[in-house]
């Protein structure tokens, strides 16, 4: 029988990504007592970047939306990783950060990043809610329009 979170998700219609392996120097998930750090996020998705380029020049509020959603999906699946496969042994999704890609007067970027927090309420329910920033920035990693990192607690 599929986990509670697992089941949420097939109601959601929500496949996940296979957990990427890091790009540099660094570990994709770090757990330290009963917390999950995953690394930034970006919108990896079956096996190519998606949203390339500056939210308010080559990408519209809306399809940043779309891809900071994909980067959640990422969190999500390392998350899983580091749960063993269990997303059921989660208890809270405790903080996500977004960084947006974008023109220098875009300020939307809280907007951009409820991508990625409704995506955590919508499968996680309450324990889904969370703390978060979300800032601009001049440039992302690979020429990504959204990077999103997040803290998970484990029962």
């Amino acid at each position: 029988m599929a986990g509670v979170i697992e089941a949420r998700l097939a109601e959601l219609g929500v496949e996940l990504p296979a957990a990427a392996a890091p790009a540099a120097n660094y570990v994709p998930y770090v757990v330290s007592g009963k917390l999950i750090m995953v690394a930034g996020q970006v919108p990896f998705w079956n096996g190519e970047l998606k949203g390339i380029g500056k939210v308010g020049r080559d990408l519209t509020t809306e399809q940043a939306v779309d891809i900071a959603r994909i980067c959640a999906l990422n969190l999500i699946a390392q998350a899983k990783a580091a749960c063993g496969g269990d997303l059921d042994r989660i208890a809270r999704v405790v903080k996500l950060g977004g960084f947006v890609n974008c023109v220098d007067d875009f300020t939307q970027q809280p907007e951009v990043v409820n991508g990625a927090s409704n995506l955590m309420v919508d499968v996680f329910g309450d324990a889904g809610t969370h703390a978060r920033f979300a800032v601009g920035s001049n440039s992302l990693p690979r020429g990504v329009a959204v990077e999103v990192d997040g803290i998970f607690e484990l029962k």
